[in-house]
């Protein structure tokens, strides 16, 4: 999945992929705290509270 179906899951640093057997999916760590936050968000995720980037990824999305 691109930067656009993505979002800024892509590039935050609480955010997993979890692979199945044909998808993978995004997973929010904030979720396991955090009941407000979905543990799997809908995609593309272009506004979050809880957001912080990881630097050890790409840069955010524009």
């Amino acid at each position: 999945m691109g930067r656009t179906q993505v979002g800024l899951c892509e590039t935050c640093k609480h955010s997993r992929t979890v692979k199945g057997t044909r998808s993978t999916f995004w997973m929010c760590g904030r979720s396991a705290t955090d009941p407000s936050f979905p543990q799997y968000p809908r995609l593309p995720v272009l506004s979050c509270r809880g957001y912080e980037i990881d630097p050890a990824r790409k840069r955010p999305p524009a």
